[in-house]
């Protein structure tokens, strides 16, 4: 008898770093249409302490518009806990610094210097940034440089980071109808380019066709959108099986402007669950599944 992965396989693709270096083709690249701009980027961190194992989750999201630029965290379920940064206001903003959180059930303290950030097109810096979170005076969550250990060494005499795990990312984009983004599927694996487009298939045909790039192969192409506007298809990343579903219906139904939803999730063979369906509370396994979506709204 076949095992699962091996059923799975005759009708998914498989994406693999060596399978894509010699490919060249460009069908989700476009060299006249400009990639949408994201607006925010939601990533929720699963932290595990080192000396008492206890668990936290950390959302951090990073966003900007017209009027503010900045960073929010949640800690666990405590809706107190919480810690806003506006690095765009002249009155507010404080672009290196810490603070102490207040939180019933852990210490929460917040490192963070922005001085020398450095931004790409999103509200995410990319470098020249640090943000640490200390948790019951333990090194729980890292984003950007090392330096911050540093700092911590020297105040806390302590070294030993959290075991820490990306469990999704929310992306919000606007603009066109091209995306483009890097997503790591696994806390071993590499980071891959992944680009989605929406276009006519051709200039003769107006029927709109959805194609997913990853590291340059296709993954999915959907021809005739506004029929077929949601749907899956399952594709293996670094050999991990990974759910990806699609719901465009608000591009075309909606009587106002609305977002698509694109989902990339990975799981197990033996799970059949898929969308945006709850997990059992129960179920807790070592090996954390990632999810990543993008929402995205397409001017007009």
């Amino acid at each position: 008898m076949r095992d699962i992965v091996s059923c799975f396989s005759e009708n998914a693709v498989n994406v693999s770093h060596s399978s894509c270096s010699s490919y060249s083709g460009n069908a989700c690249i476009s060299p006249t249409l400009i990639p949408s701009v994201q607006k925010a980027v939601t990533s929720l961190y699963r932290v595990i302490l080192c000396s008492s194992q206890k668990q936290v989750l950390i959302k951090v999201t990073w966003c900007r518009n017209q009027t503010n630029q900045g960073l929010t965290m949640h800690f666990g379920d405590d809706p107190s806990a919480c810690f806003k940064l506006n690095t765009n206001s002249r009155l507010f903003r404080k672009k290196k610094g810490s603070k102490l959180v207040e939180s019933d059930h852990m210490k929460i303290e917040v490192f963070w210097d922005l001085c020398n950030a450095k931004y790409d097109t999103g509200p995410e810096p990319v470098d020249g940034f640090f943000v640490l979170v200390m948790v019951d005076s333990e090194i729980g969550l890292l984003l950007g440089e090392n330096t911050a250990e540093e700092v911590v060494t020297k105040k806390f005499k302590t070294t030993t980071p959290a075991k820490v795990s990306l469990v999704s990312r929310q992306e919000h984009c606007s603009g066109s109808t091209l995306y483009s983004t890097k997503a790591q599927f696994s806390d071993t694996g590499i980071s891959h380019d992944i680009w989605i487009k929406c276009s006519g298939e051709n200039e003769r045909q107006k029927h709109p066709t959805l194609s997913v790039c990853i590291d340059k192969k296709m993954v999915i192409r959907v021809k005739r959108l506004q029929w077929n506007f949601r749907g899956n298809q399952t594709i293996f990343v670094d050999g991990l099986l990974v759910d990806l579903m699609w719901d465009v219906h608000d591009w075309f139904y909606s009587p106002v402007p609305g977002y698509a939803v694109f989902m990339f999730r990975t799981r197990s063979g033996l799970d059949s669950r898929l969308w945006l369906e709850e997990k059992p509370v129960q179920k807790e396994q070592d090996k954390v599944e990632f999810s990543l979506l993008i929402y995205a709204c397409k001017s007009s």
